[in-house]
């Protein structure tokens, strides 16, 4: 499978071939979700098992994927790619398109992204906890076991993340196609346990559940929200396989394989099977059991390695964006750039997940903490659904409102119900996005002031090269790359020839901008001008998924064909020591305490553009905010 540029339109074989690689990347999460959601439904129900309360329970969990995972995100949210690529950051940035100052765009894009890494540390837990306590219906005595062993599988799956999954990537599709032809199977043989379960499909069950069992039906639904909790990465990964892969595994094997098995296990429930311990699990013949367990096991293993890869992609977006400092990003696989690990967020997303596993101990406690901050995220996606439908599809308000709208009220429901998940460890996740939230506003908002700071010390190119003639300042052979944010004269340049006295004699002044969308093209990569002999102004365009590398930039064309000593060429770079500011221009002191040690531990800028370290002059200088 590739996680490189996508084309829309793929031949039928390559569909089927993507269709499968998506299995075992997109819909781990939610294809696992059999395993927990219908018991905690259950349970928040009262533990009921008549026919009108299984019945309308089964009906919310069909009408919740169809409304949520079916029409928002798999017919309208994936129609919204941001050239192809999708998720919340993405379709922020299409909008920033659109138009540039919209602070409640940048709220919504920006904090559901914190929230989905708020949830992202639940799913590894809730997951494999869910498998392993299946052996409890087998071995009582394993109890004491379960919890240290999920442990021990969740810090072996984190620890080796830095090996890269693109060989043991290629078994994920295979495995999960497996795994849902087997929770189809046992949904299938459950159904013909009690056939009358079937009715549910009417959603009349569905509201009279919700208007006749008072505030506990509505509550319910906190639980309901559960099978929806992976329908954000149908959207987020698309531009990994395209939209018509993803729709195509949707519609042909996922879908129905979750109706079936939710249907089997509520049959079972009908006819009479003991709902005390996981109700899927009582889908299995006996002698089938373990093989389950290990099925279940390594799905919600995959499911994991899912959600681990998508943090590592939505980290690396958030980067290219400016909302996040630059960290080490390892690319494990020279074939596909989507292969990448970060090991800052594997090591602080591992202590969060053991450290929920330990917390709560049990996927039913998991289960109250679960979703609340995805329901947040939801709310945000329909906000910026509502937005695309006016301005990038030019919608009218109507339609756009009732569509919208629809979703809205579906959302804030799900919101509404979960809300008392709080007390009971939903403040986790929420936290943990908070504090993110938080991060990423200090950098953004610290590399903007820091941004105008040293423009307020550049002059105009021509000004400076006129003042250069006046002081007759030396022109030393060879070139000089200097690296700026600004399009006029890079204030180390300046800082340069007036400690050293000299200048190269080809001087290149490089801006590296990234644009909000995800790729540009090679022949709209570079903008080159001559703004005086013998020194040029390169701007160069990248995509917010694509990395910069500069010792690649200068092997096209357009700056080949340019007349500059290459055997003599240095780079200069700025690194800026933050101090305390005066003014408008200022941080407040513990943000700015904050952004100075993240400025401190950001990775080398020589890294991160791929230069050669022993062409590097670095120069510090010290910026007041």
């Amino acid at each position: 499978m590739s996680s490189d540029n996508v084309t829309e339109d793929q031949a039928p074989a390559g569909t089927k071939l993507l269709a499968l690689g998506a299995l075992g990347v997109v819909f781990g999460d939610i294809g696992t979700s059999p395993l927990y959601t219908l018991k905690t439904v259950l349970y928040l129900s009262g533990g009921g098992s008549s026919h009108e309360v299984v019945l309308g329970l089964l009906s919310l969990i069909i009408w919740t994927l169809v409304i949520v995972t079916t029409l928002k995100y798999a017919m309208f949210a994936m129609r919204m790619s941001n050239n192809g690529e999708g998720g919340i950051l993405a379709l922020m940035s299409l909008l920033f398109t659109q138009k540039k100052n919209r602070p409640l765009v940048v709220f919504a894009g920006i904090f559901g992204a914190a929230l989905i890494y708020g949830d992202g540390a639940i799913t590894p837990a809730i997951s494999v906890l869910s498998a392993i306590e299946g052996v409890n219906i087998v071995l009582p005595e394993s109890k004491s076991y379960i919890v240290p062993v999920t442990v021990a599988i969740l810090i072996a799956l984190f620890a080796i993340q830095a090996m890269g999954t693109a060989k043991i990537g290629k078994l994920f599709g295979p495995i999960m196609a497996l795994w849902f032809v087997v929770i189809a199977g046992l949904g299938i043989w459950g159904i013909v346990q009690h056939p009358a379960v079937l009715a549910a499909v009417n959603p009349y069950y569905a509201f009279k559940f919700l208007f006749s069992h008072g505030l506990s039906s509505f509550l319910v639904l906190g639980g309901v929200f559960l099978c929806v909790t992976g329908a954000e990465a149908l959207y987020a990964d698309m531009g990994h396989f395209g939209k018509r892969p993803v729709w195509l595994a949707w519609f042909a094997l996922v879908f129905p394989s979750l109706l079936l098995n939710y249907a089997g296990q509520s049959a079972l429930i009908l006819s009479g099977a003991d709902v005390t311990q996981n109700i899927f699990y009582r889908l299995c013949p006996p002698g089938m059991l373990i093989p389950l367990v290990i099925l279940a096991t390594l799905a919600t293993i995959i499911a994991s390695q899912a959600i681990i890869s998508g943090a590592f992609s939505m980290t690396r977006q958030a980067m290219q964006l400016g909302w996040l400092p630059r960290l080490r990003i390892k690319q494990t696989s020279e074939e596909s750039y989507g292969q990448i690990y970060i090991g800052s967020i594997n090591w602080l997303l591992m202590i969060a997940t053991v450290f929920l596993t330990i917390f709560f101990q049990s996927s039913d406690r998991l289960a109250a903490a679960y979703g609340i901050a995805v329901s947040f995220t939801m709310i945000m996606t329909s906000g910026l659904i509502y937005v695309s439908m006016r301005e990038v599809w030019r919608w009218g308000i109507v339609i756009s409102g009732l569509i919208a709208g629809l979703f809205f009220i579906v959302d804030l429901s799900f919101l509404t119900a979960n809300l008392v998940k709080i007390l009971e460890g939903g403040y986790v996740p929420l936290l943990m996005a908070l504090a993110l939230y938080s991060v990423m506003m200090i950098w953004h908002h610290g590399v903007r002031i820091a941004t105008l700071v040293v423009r307020e010390k550049t002059m105009p190119v021509k000004e400076f090269l006129t003042d250069i003639e006046t002081h007759q300042i030396p022109r030393v052979p060879g070139t000089a790359v200097f690296l700026t944010r600004s399009t006029e004269t890079p204030t180390i340049m300046r800082w340069h020839v007036t400690r050293n006295g000299s200048l190269h004699a080809q001087v290149i002044s490089l801006n590296i901008q990234i644009e909000n969308i995800p790729r540009v093209s090679a022949k709209e990569r570079l903008e080159i001008e001559e703004i005086a002999p013998n020194f040029w102004h390169v701007i160069a365009h990248y995509g917010f998924i694509e990395e910069p590398n500069i010792a690649q930039l200068l092997g096209y064309k357009e700056i080949a064909d340019l007349d500059v000593d290459r055997e003599n060429l240095t780079f200069y770079v700025g690194h800026e020591n933050i101090v305390r500011g005066e003014g408008r221009k200022r941080l407040p002191s513990w943000q700015r305490h904050i952004f100075s040690l993240m400025v401190r531990n950001n990775i080398h800028i020589t890294d991160h553009y791929r230069l050669p370290s022993d062409r590097v002059v670095e120069i510090s200088r010290q910026v007041a905010l």
